[in-house]
């Protein structure tokens, strides 16, 4: 980033970018393998070929692929388990409705029961009154044929008087039309219990059939709600498989991840100390650089130290190995002008990456954070959910161990336009990437 209240054309930084570059690498390649051992010549060049394998991060990415797909799962099958829960107490609903209308008619059918039990045994009374009221019947009979054969002299002789006679004759036509009332009353009600039986029977009849359709409708949805349960199950044991599985990719993603932050990690072998230090390192930046005063020299790319570009032309050429990388003018136009082509957005995004903040006066897709002239650049450490080296600068009982959704992990310089270098965690959304290749 150059000095604010400079302006330079792209051609002015390019061709002196070029021949800066050119003539102190130079010096700086003569020079250093004047002075450096063969062994740790060799030892810089191993690391180096780590960094380029590491940093693309595509077993990183490969992982979250199939992390988000066991999510995708998931969710559908959570979902449908959701639809089938529904179902399911709606099947369950209805068996209870079938068990109410099987307990109504089972009332029904022990009523009518009942009242068939007693009109059989009102019919059998009747038939006893009706068997003895013939007996009567018969033996007033009986006796009306003897008095028959007696002529009405020899009835009047054997009476007492005529009153007496005339007394006899009312009563046995009285006593015929008492027995006579009887058995018609007696079979009137023996023919009404039988209507009422019959009645009761045809009834009985449709009440078990009710009750075997309903029983029938009732057994079908409890299949039914069998088929759902067995199905929920299913989907359950799905879940549970896919969370087991993104457990385990989660553990070979973290250690993926471990390994690409290994391989960029600078900060482990001496990356503190000089002006640019004020606390959390100085990420490895040359010393030379960090310790001369902000924009006070040029560094071998012909930028001006301690600014932001810097820090990220160095790291992403020098330590991660994008000898094909370059850009050009202020902080906030190297995502259109980076030679890698057009930047990417979130998430699309590899551990190494240059983050770029827009110029506040750039159309970029991304808003500008800081609302700057000049933007910021970045490398990102680690990515939303995992650890950098094992470890976090921000741990804390709010975030934890792990760089919060909808954030990265980056490390930059000047962001505080002092000069000096920092972590950070910006939101992901804010930034363009220049990925490694």
């Amino acid at each position: 980033m150059f000095k604010k209240g400079e302006f330079l054309t792209k051609r002015d930084i390019i061709k002196s970018r070029g021949q800066n570059k050119n003539l102190y690498m130079k010096n700086r390649i003569a020079k250093a393998l004047g002075h450096m051992r063969p062994g740790f010549i060799a030892l810089t060049l191993s690391v180096l070929v780590l960094a380029l394998i590491a940093i693309p991060g595509a077993r990183a990415d490969y992982y979250q692929s199939q992390i988000n797909s066991l999510n995708s799962q998931n969710a559908q099958a959570q979902s449908a388990l959701n639809d089938l829960q529904v179902l399911a107490n709606n099947y369950q609903q209805a068996i209870n409705a079938y068990q109410t209308q099987i307990n109504s008619i089972d009332n029904a059918i022990a009523a009518d029961q009942a009242k068939l039990a007693q009109y059989e045994q009102e019919i059998a009374a009747d038939n006893a009154k009706i068997a003895q009221n013939k007996q009567y019947l018969a033996d007033d009979l009986k006796t009306m044929y003897v008095q028959g054969q007696m002529s009405m002299i020899e009835q009047l002789a054997t009476s007492q008087n005529l009153s007496t006679f005339v007394n006899k004759q009312e009563y046995d036509i009285k006593l015929q039309d008492n027995l006579d009332s009887i058995l018609t009353v007696v079979q009137n009600l023996q023919q009404q219990a039988q209507v009422n039986k019959a009645q009761v029977t045809a009834l009985l009849a449709t009440e078990k059939s009710q009750q075997a359709l309903v029983a029938a409708d009732q057994n079908q949805v409890s299949y039914l709600l069998g088929l759902n349960q067995q199905q929920q199950a299913n989907y359950n044991s799905q879940i549970a498989a896919n969370n087991q599985q993104i457990a385990v990719l989660e553990a070979e993603q973290a250690a993926a991840f471990a390994s690409i932050t290994r391989s960029v990690n600078v900060t482990a072998s001496g990356g503190s100390g000089g002006a640019c230090d004020i606390g959390q390192g100085n990420g490895g930046y040359p010393y030379a650089w960090c310790n001369a005063p902000k924009d006070s020299i040029y560094d071998a790319f012909g930028i001006q130290n301690r600014e932001c570009t810097s820090f990220a032309n160095w790291y992403f050429v020098d330590v991660e190995g994008q000898s094909n990388f370059s850009a050009s003018g202020n902080a906030g136009w190297w995502w259109e002008t980076n030679s890698y082509g057009a930047a990417s957005t979130y998430p699309d995004v590899k551990v190494g990456a240059i983050g770029v903040e827009p110029s506040s006066v750039l159309n970029a897709p991304v808003p500008s954070l800081h609302g700057s002239y000049y933007g910021h650049v970045m490398i990102v450490l680690a990515l939303p959910g995992t650890t950098y080296n094992g470890q976090f600068p921000y741990t804390s009982a709010a975030t934890g161990t792990y760089v919060p959704n909808g954030y990265v992990l980056v490390m930059s310089m000047n962001e505080d336009e002092a000069g000096h270098f920092m972590y950070t965690l910006w939101p992901a959304d804010y930034l363009m990437y220049i990925n490694p290749q």
